[in-house]
Protein backbone atom coordinates (compact mmCIF):
# COMPACT_ATOMS: atom_id res chain seq x y z
CA UNK A 1 0.00 0.00 0.00
CA UNK A 2 2.59 2.62 0.78
CA UNK A 3 4.08 2.03 -2.78
CA UNK A 4 1.34 -0.25 -4.48
CA UNK A 5 -2.73 -0.31 -4.56
CA UNK A 6 -3.33 3.09 -4.02
CA UNK A 7 -2.73 6.21 -6.31
CA UNK A 8 -3.91 8.61 -3.48
CA UNK A 9 -7.34 8.99 -4.77
CA UNK A 10 -8.98 6.76 -2.67
CA UNK A 11 -8.40 8.77 0.70
CA UNK A 12 -10.24 10.86 1.95
CA UNK A 13 -7.73 13.27 3.65
CA UNK A 14 -4.36 12.73 3.56
CA UNK A 15 -4.86 11.90 7.21
CA UNK A 16 -7.02 9.27 5.88
CA UNK A 17 -3.87 8.01 3.67
CA UNK A 18 -1.43 8.58 6.51
CA UNK A 19 -3.38 6.15 8.43
CA UNK A 20 -3.45 3.60 5.56
CA UNK A 21 -0.01 3.55 5.80
CA UNK A 22 0.92 3.41 9.42
CA UNK A 23 -2.15 0.45 9.42
CA UNK A 24 0.25 -1.35 7.21
CA UNK A 25 3.43 -0.68 8.90
CA UNK A 26 1.85 -1.81 12.26
CA UNK A 27 1.18 -4.96 10.68
CA UNK A 28 4.62 -5.93 9.25
CA UNK A 29 5.45 -5.05 13.34
CA UNK A 30 3.17 -7.44 14.20
CA UNK A 31 4.16 -10.00 11.66
CA UNK A 32 8.13 -9.61 12.85
CA UNK A 33 7.92 -8.28 16.20
CA UNK A 34 8.83 -4.77 18.30
CA UNK A 35 12.59 -5.76 19.00
CA UNK A 36 13.47 -7.71 15.27
CA UNK A 37 12.43 -4.48 13.94
CA UNK A 38 14.45 -1.93 15.94
CA UNK A 39 17.12 -4.09 15.49
CA UNK A 40 17.06 -4.30 11.32
CA UNK A 41 15.95 -1.15 11.25
CA UNK A 42 17.68 1.20 13.65
CA UNK A 43 13.90 2.96 14.66
CA UNK A 44 13.50 3.58 18.59
CA UNK A 45 11.65 0.49 20.06
CA UNK A 46 9.06 3.19 21.54
CA UNK A 47 8.51 4.56 18.40
CA UNK A 48 8.07 0.84 16.26
CA UNK A 49 5.46 0.07 19.55
CA UNK A 50 4.32 2.98 19.33
CA UNK A 51 3.12 2.54 15.68
CA UNK A 52 2.44 -1.04 16.25
CA UNK A 53 -0.36 0.14 18.78
CA UNK A 54 -2.01 2.35 16.78
CA UNK A 55 -0.47 5.59 17.14
CA UNK A 56 0.81 7.95 14.75
CA UNK A 57 4.45 8.79 15.61
CA UNK A 58 6.73 10.87 13.37
CA UNK A 59 8.51 8.39 10.53
CA UNK A 60 10.55 9.61 7.69
CA UNK A 61 9.35 7.65 4.09
CA UNK A 62 13.22 5.97 4.42
CA UNK A 63 12.40 4.21 8.12
CA UNK A 64 8.85 3.08 6.77
CA UNK A 65 10.42 1.79 3.08
CA UNK A 66 12.86 -0.04 5.88
CA UNK A 67 10.06 -1.77 8.00
CA UNK A 68 7.81 -2.47 4.86
CA UNK A 69 11.01 -4.59 4.08
CA UNK A 70 11.03 -6.60 6.89
CA UNK A 71 7.58 -8.49 5.58
CA UNK A 72 8.65 -11.53 3.87
CA UNK A 73 6.37 -10.25 1.07
CA UNK A 74 8.06 -7.15 0.22
CA UNK A 75 11.61 -6.50 -1.62
CA UNK A 76 14.15 -4.39 0.04
CA UNK A 77 13.99 -1.26 1.53
CA UNK A 78 16.06 0.70 -1.50
CA UNK A 79 13.66 -0.84 -3.62
CA UNK A 80 10.35 0.05 -1.68
CA UNK A 81 11.86 3.80 -1.80
CA UNK A 82 12.46 3.74 -5.32
CA UNK A 83 9.08 2.58 -6.23
CA UNK A 84 7.52 5.35 -3.62
CA UNK A 85 9.22 8.06 -5.54
CA UNK A 86 8.86 6.98 -9.32
CA UNK A 87 4.88 6.96 -8.15
CA UNK A 88 5.16 10.50 -7.27
CA UNK A 89 6.89 11.18 -10.34
CA UNK A 90 4.73 9.10 -12.66
CA UNK A 91 1.66 10.78 -10.97
CA UNK A 92 2.66 13.96 -11.22
CA UNK A 93 2.92 13.92 -14.62
CA UNK A 94 -0.39 11.88 -15.37
CA UNK A 95 -1.94 14.88 -13.37
CA UNK A 96 0.18 17.29 -15.14
CA UNK A 97 1.30 19.05 -11.79
CA UNK A 98 4.92 20.89 -11.00
CA UNK A 99 6.01 21.55 -7.58
CA UNK A 100 5.43 24.87 -7.17
CA UNK A 101 1.35 23.74 -7.84
CA UNK A 102 2.01 20.64 -5.58
CA UNK A 103 3.58 23.43 -2.79
CA UNK A 104 0.94 25.67 -2.92
CA UNK A 105 -1.44 23.50 -2.21
CA UNK A 106 -0.10 21.74 1.14
CA UNK A 107 -1.08 22.66 4.34
CA UNK A 108 2.00 21.99 4.85
CA UNK A 109 4.71 25.16 4.61
CA UNK A 110 6.96 23.29 1.95
CA UNK A 111 8.26 25.37 -0.81
CA UNK A 112 8.24 24.22 -4.58
CA UNK A 113 12.12 23.71 -4.48
CA UNK A 114 11.46 21.41 -0.61
CA UNK A 115 8.61 19.53 -2.54
CA UNK A 116 11.01 18.83 -5.42
CA UNK A 117 13.46 17.56 -3.26
CA UNK A 118 11.77 15.17 -1.27
CA UNK A 119 10.22 13.20 -4.35
CA UNK A 120 13.54 12.67 -6.19
CA UNK A 121 14.66 11.40 -2.72
CA UNK A 122 17.39 14.26 -2.33
CA UNK A 123 16.14 15.16 1.48
CA UNK A 124 13.79 13.42 4.03
CA UNK A 125 10.22 13.27 3.38
CA UNK A 126 7.85 12.72 6.94
CA UNK A 127 5.32 9.87 5.91
CA UNK A 128 2.97 12.81 6.76
CA UNK A 129 4.74 14.81 3.82
CA UNK A 130 4.05 11.79 1.91
CA UNK A 131 0.48 11.42 2.67
CA UNK A 132 -0.34 15.14 1.72
CA UNK A 133 2.07 15.04 -1.38
CA UNK A 134 0.77 11.21 -2.28
CA UNK A 135 -3.10 12.06 -1.56
CA UNK A 136 -2.92 15.63 -3.71
CA UNK A 137 -1.73 14.39 -7.06
CA UNK A 138 -4.19 11.77 -6.61
CA UNK A 139 -7.02 13.99 -6.08
CA UNK A 140 -5.83 15.65 -8.90
CA UNK A 141 -5.33 12.54 -11.21
CA UNK A 142 -9.33 11.79 -11.13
Amino acid sequence: MLYRDLDGSEAESPEDLREQYEAELAGVIDEVGVEHAAEETGIDEDTLAALAAGESPELTVEEACGILALSEDEPDAEIVRAEVEDRLLLGMTTAVLDVDTIAANLDSDLSGKEVHQRVEGRAPMTLAEYAEIHQFIGERKR
